[in-house]
């Protein structure tokens, strides 16, 4: 049995994107590496952030043709989060919005990375 836990996004410097992800998940990386961080989502999920000039094979596309999905609780945890986030200086894709799946907003990471935050329908 397989199991997909291991979410790697490609970052041209993985210490300068690792201080980002740091205030953004309010924890420190679990792995640190000069081509390699990771950091624990939770017990079943990883974050890594590896190098694009290191990574095998040679990562093709980087930043943006994908997101990484973050669900909460309720519509004001997504305000507060998008306040938090803007101010670690994430780039606003999306403001918060309604959208067919719930109210949600876009974060680009230093990277271009989507970051969305959303609160399903009830």
């Amino acid at each position: 049995m397989m199991n997909a836990n291991f979410v790697i996004l490609y970052v041209d410097n993985p210490f300068n994107s690792a201080s980002f992800y740091t205030k953004l998940l309010g924890k420190s990386p679990t792995e640190s590496h000069p081509t390699f961080v990771s950091f624990q989502l939770n017990p079943q999920a990883t974050l890594g952030l590896w190098s694009k000039h290191t990574a095998e094979p040679t990562a093709l596309l980087t930043g943006g043709g994908g997101e990484i999905g973050f669900t909460v609780t309720n519509k004001e945890t997504v305000d507060l989060a998008y306040e938090k986030w803007a101010a670690y200086g994430g780039r606003v894709a999306q403001k918060p919005t309604i959208m067919d799946f719930g109210y949600t907003f876009v974060i680009l990471d230093p990277d271009g990375h989507r970051l969305r935050i959303f609160y399903g329908n009830d």
